[in-house]
């Protein structure tokens, strides 16, 4: 390491400070939420389809700004941009045929487990099922699966 104080330089040749002097002294950001998450699909159809049958949300207004094939949609207060993939662009992180709780996913509070994991048995969605936190006595169940172009 270097002297304290100094600029480090990383492996791809930028200057970066360390994590520590770079946040030190920062103001609270004003942020209120989290707005949305984005998802690129390679089929928004498919996509909404899944995200207002599965998930519950509702499709709502695509601004006529954005000249791209995609959909907005809301519920639980997030929403959800969905954003049709161009070309033959793969999905690095997205392996249909593995489901990793580790593995990047978004979560939703649910106050029905039993009903959600009929429904993903009904319309024959694979998932995993997992029970946390039990030595310290809080049960958190866990349901994971994937939405249509793989992402948990």
């Amino acid at each position: 390491m270097g002297e304290e104080g100094k600029d480090q330089l990383s492996e791809n040749g930028e200057g970066e400070k360390e994590v520590s002097q770079i946040y030190e002294n920062l103001p609270p950001m004003p942020l209120m939420a989290l707005n949305h998450v984005s998802r690129l699909c390679k089929s928004v159809k498919a996509s909404v389809e899944f995200y207002v049958k599965v998930l519950g949300f509702v499709v709502i207004e695509w601004p006529p700004s954005l000249d791209f094939n995609g959909a907005w949609l809301f519920n639980y207060g997030i929403g959800v941009h969905l954003v049709q993939k161009q070309g033959d662009e793969q999905f690095p992180d997205a392996d249909p045929n593995r489901l990793d709780p580790m593995d990047n996913h978004i979560s939703f509070q649910c106050e029905d487990m039993n009903a959600m994991e009929r429904r993903l048995k009904d319309i024959k969605i694979k998932y995993l099922k997992r029970t946390i936190n039990e030595e310290e006595g809080a049960l958190i169940d866990q349901l994971f699966f994937k939405d249509p172009d793989g992402f948990i």
